[in-house]
């Protein structure tokens, strides 16, 4: 196995993460000091979805045309360029632009980085090296928030910390080798409903795990502030929340490695509904901090499993092919919980992100009790 490559991509995909964990909760916050509502900063988080679903369909023929890792290096420059754009044009209608833009560059990223992992790492260690993957992107994110409140939220140093990463990170992937091969051909939602056809389960976790993790570095901290918390306190607790997404990916993945794996995702299916209804009613006490430590435990187990089933089916472009629909499907979960969350905490109760969060993982528990939910799959038409 090609350790230093390994972690090279890994380096570079957490580069994004840190990026997006600094940069994302300012925007969010610095459009409430500007006055909009629930609805316009959902909307706002909610943009890269688009983009997400357009990068989903070119990747793997861009990738074919450019190779794997030529064009993570030309996404994570892109990407460098949009978040700077972010700092020098304070403007809600450019701000929608560059956000596009950004869900466009950083999926590519994504797509390429889980795949390259993906076909790198042996069977064995697949369970502990895909959550190391996830484990170490959590952290990243977490660091984010914590960075923010350091470099304070008045200024734009975020965004240019942002920006300083994606200029770097691109110079570690120079000489790697590994990375899965890919076809040039488009991914349609054609292939992407046999895909769910196959492996339902997955699908629908992935949706509500981006639904999360959009909601998580947007719209939790005005959540939070909407709750009574000062700022600082905001920032805390969505760092706590990915602190639990964090740590207890690890463990997961170990007990991938030698007990069941469905029994795993079931697990935290029932732990993601429970810790969600228990948010609104804890909120206000101390119970609150381990509460979101299980509460982004769950989630994150759900994307882990998810990845690492992924990866004991598939190989070179149906391994690329698969990870851009598990990126059409973060692309739609992106789309639909923001948008739901701010909607519903504007004109419905305030604890609709929550509660949005328990639907998602009662529908999930359902399906994995229905036969077929992790269907036997083949290569993605």
């Amino acid at each position: 196995m090609r350790w230093a490559t390994y972690f090279a991509v890994l380096a570079s995909v957490l580069s994004v993460g840190l990026a997006l964990g600094v940069s994302m909760p300012l925007v969010s916050l610095r459009l409430e000091s500007w006055g909009y509502g629930s609805f316009a900063i959902g909307v706002m988080a909610a943009m890269p979805a688009i983009g997400v679903l357009l990068g989903a369909k070119v990747s793997s023929h861009l990738a074919a045309r450019l190779g794997t890792a030529n064009l993570m290096r030309l996404c994570l420059w892109a990407g460098a360029v949009s978040i700077g754009l972010l700092a020098l044009m304070p403007s809600y209608p450019v701000w929608l632009v560059l956000r596009l833009m950004i869900g466009v560059i950083l999926t590519i990223v994504f797509i390429l980085g889980e795949s390259w992992i993906n076909q790198l790492v042996v069977e064995q260690w697949r369970g502990r090296l895909v959550a190391l993957y996830g484990s170490s992107y959590a952290l990243s994110q977490l660091s984010g928030p914590v960075l923010l409140g350091m470099l304070g939220t008045e200024n734009d140093f975020g965004f240019w910390v942002g920006v300083a990463l994606l200029v770097v990170s691109p110079l570690l992937l120079l000489g790697r080798s590994g990375a899965p091969s890919s076809e040039a051909c488009s991914v349609t939602f054609s292939d992407l409903l046999v895909f769910c056809r196959g492996l339902p389960a997955i699908a629908w976790a992935v949706s509500l795990f981006a639904a999360f993790e959009a909601m998580i570095l947007t719209l939790l901290p005005v959540y939070c502030l909407r709750q009574g918390f000062t700022a600082e306190i905001a920032l805390a607790m969505v760092s706590t929340v990915v602190v639990g997404d964090a740590l207890l990916q690890l463990p997961i993945g170990a007990l991938a490695d030698r007990v069941s794996r469905r029994t795993l995702f079931a697990g935290c299916a029932v732990i993601l509904l429970l810790s969600s209804l228990a948010i609104p009613l804890l909120i206000d006490t101390l119970l609150i901090w381990p509460l979101w430590v299980l509460f982004g435990a769950s989630a994150g187990g759900l994307f882990t499993l998810s990845l690492i089933l992924i990866g004991e089916r598939y190989r070179d472009d149906a391994l690329v092919r698969a990870n851009a629909h598990i990126a059409q499907l973060w692309g739609v979960g992106c789309l639909i919980g923001p948008l739901a969350a701010g909607a519903g905490s504007q004109w419905i109760s305030g604890h609709a992100l929550p509660w949005l969060m328990a639907a998602g993982a009662f529908g999930l528990i359902v399906l994995l009790l229905r036969q077929g939910a992790f269907g036997e799959v083949v290569e993605p038409v």
